[in-house]
């Protein structure tokens, strides 16, 4: 595509309409003003036709993925190739999607002469999760006589993956992913007798009745014991509720003074954002512990599911499987999956559920389904403290009636959650009502203390 540039404008305003004008008043000047317009348009002609072609062969490319992070910025490096080698002034244009916030829209490069490949670098701020694609970039250079501007769109490949951001996170669980010296995560001691079979020995008077292998006393026909070992490997699951419940905005905790990054990272987000950023970080915590941890998402039926591994890879595996949710428009159904967990999951294994049960109708099927898990697995309920659920006389700031009945709403929200903690903590499940800022932090609480309580 050619258009013509600011310079062609302005030499047809300067030598063609004069002229024209000039020899359409006096007849003896009709000559010479052909002569000049008829020469201005060959030089304008000849310009396109020499430079039509100067844009091709560049090609751009980019990295086929590149991974970011949530309102961290990031350099999206491109490389330009030039063929001819040819001292080139190109115009970059990328439709940035509108979730990614880029420093500048476009920019200007300098091809140098004899320099095949050149490389600059984008910087670019995701602020959405998800996944990025780029399949277009536009092209602009002036022709030899900078009379026209000759423009190419160009194909594209390459791919951003924006995850969740942890940095706030992690630096206010600094000294469990610090392990130096004397600072850092320790093994945590646990108490009891363990659940794992090791051996069999002998019978030592003062071993309990219940401690007996009566089988293998019956062959060898003398008493023999049984020996159990502390589990090292246990399975622990985050299940997320990624229904309609999990997309309304919240606002960070005022009560939290932090500072730097922690700072940067307090804006308005989802619960389902709080709620991934936290299982991705219980997931770093169970790899440091040794155990496996798994992934289980969930609207009207489960979405995802991962089966609790340990590594790095696993790690990167329910990343990638859960950076691009998003929050679907649909009731959650705890029928399904209670079902779905009784028919997959047949070991023992850690279940913390990341959830909202304000809605009664929804709190009975939920507790009727856990009534069911919670003889098979330990099972732990976090849920996010809706605004203004506090118990009366909480806040002093009280000035009219309108205050007096929103606290008082906010009183029996704030009730009906509490009766709802003691009928699951009836049932051997434990609720929990969390603020916001303090979610991960909670959670990595609570599955240390089942650690070292070995309550699995």
């Amino acid at each position: 595509m050619i258009v013509p540039s600011p310079r062609l404008l302005f030499w047809f305003a300067t030598i063609a309409i004069p002229f024209s004008a000039l020899g359409a008043v006096y007849p003896n000047a009709l000559g010479i003003s052909v002569a000049l317009v008829c020469g201005l348009i060959l030089v304008v002609l000849l310009d396109a036709a020499l430079s039509i072609s100067r844009l091709d062969g560049l090609n751009v490319t980019l990295p086929e993925l590149l991974r970011a992070s949530k309102d961290r910025p990031v350099t999206l490096p491109m490389l330009i190739t030039n063929p001819g080698r040819l001292a080139l002034t190109v115009r970059l244009g990328l439709p940035f999607p509108r979730e990614l916030k880029a420093a500048q829209e476009e920019m200007v490069v300098r091809l140098a002469r004899e320099t095949e490949t050149s490389q600059i670098e984008w910087t670019v701020t995701p602020q959405q999760r998800g996944n990025f694609r780029f399949s277009t970039v536009y092209l602009e250079t002036p022709s030899r006589l900078g009379l026209w501007a000759i423009r190419r769109k160009a194909s594209l490949h390459g791919e951003i993956r924006v995850y969740p951001n942890l940095i706030a996170e992690r630096k206010n669980l600094a000294a469990l992913f610090v392990n130096r010296g004397a600072f850092g995560l320790h093994a945590q001691r646990q108490v009891g007798k363990g659940r794992d079979f090791e051996k069999l020995r002998e019978y030592v008077p003062g071993d309990g009745l219940d401690e007996i292998h009566w089988k293998a006393t019956a062959r060898r026909g003398h008493p023999v014991t049984k020996v159990f070992q502390i589990e090292r490997t246990q399975e622990v699951y985050v299940i997320i509720d990624a229904s309609r419940l999990s997309g309304r905005r919240i606002l960070p905790d005022s009560k939290l003074q932090v500072s730097g990054t922690a700072a940067q990272a307090q804006v308005e987000t989802s619960v389902l954002e709080r709620f991934l950023t936290s299982a991705l970080i219980l997931g770093q915590a169970a790899e440091q512990q040794g155990d496996l941890f798994g992934l289980l998402t969930f609207t009207d039926q489960a979405r995802t599911f991962l089966r609790a591994k340990n590594g790095k890879e696993h790690y990167a595996a329910c990343r990638d499987a859960i950076y691009a949710l998003e929050p679907e428009n649909v009731t959650p159904d705890f029928d399904e999956i209670g079902s779905f967990i009784r028919t997959r999951l047949r070991r023992r294994a850690l279940l913390i559920f990341l959830t909202s049960l304000e809605d009664p109708v929804l709190a009975e099927s939920f507790i009727r389904n856990m009534s069911l898990l919670a003889g098979q697995h330990l099972v732990l309920v976090n849920m996010l403290k809706p605004d203004g659920a506090d118990p009366l006389f909480t806040h002093p700031d009280v000035t009219d009636i309108d205050d007096v009945y929103r606290h008082l709403g906010g009183h029996l929200r704030w009730h009906g959650l509490r009766e709802l903690e003691k009928v699951l903590q009836r049932r051997g499940v434990h609720f929990s009502l969390i603020e916001n800022e303090r979610l991960a932090r909670e959670l990595v609480t609570q599955y240390l203390n089942v650690k070292r309580r070995q309550l699995l």
